[in-house]
């Protein structure tokens, strides 16, 4: 399809060097943009952080001996119920606990390696409150596990 400029082919030559101008000065405003932005940078050291909270202090370590005794408690009971006649009512879980001692106790192994690696993840990440809350919460429902076995079997 063919059509006629309006403005002649002078007028598309002005429109281009125009355009061509445009084009150039931005270049140059963003090379120096960035050139400006390297001759800023620090060239000392930045001071070290303030010391951050330890992982496996006295709060950690007795959280998580609860909660190991939980899982315990928990994997005791469990193969009690099993033995009895009871179902395990987490699908998740049922695979490995229908196996006996030792899938029970890959199945508590991979439920406090989960707890303790979320913890861990929000400790590095430096969400501490979230740490303790995420911390309390797991103690709090394997508490709530452990009760209600408990509570079934006696």
């Amino acid at each position: 399809m063919y059509f006629r400029l309006s403005t002649g082919y002078s007028g598309l030559v002005r429109d281009i060097r125009r355009h061509m101008k445009s084009a150039l000065f931005t270049v140059l405003l963003l090379v120096g943009a960035a050139q400006a932005q390297q001759s800023f940078l620090a060239t000392n050291t930045l001071p070290d952080a303030p010391g951050t909270r330890k992982f496996w202090n006295f709060e950690n370590k007795m959280d998580f001996s609860i909660l190991a005794g939980q899982i315990a408690v928990d994997a005791i009971t469990t193969q009690k119920g099993l033995n009895e006649g009871f179902r395990e009512s987490n699908p998740v879980m049922r695979p490995l606990v229908t196996r006996g001692t030792a899938g029970e106790a890959a199945a508590s192994s991979l439920g406090f390696g989960a707890c303790l690696g979320t913890a861990y993840l929000l400790h590095r990440t430096h969400h501490y409150k979230a740490e303790r809350l995420a911390t309390r919460a797991m103690v709090a429902v394997e508490g709530g596990f452990v009760a209600n076995n408990l509570w079934r079997l006696y």
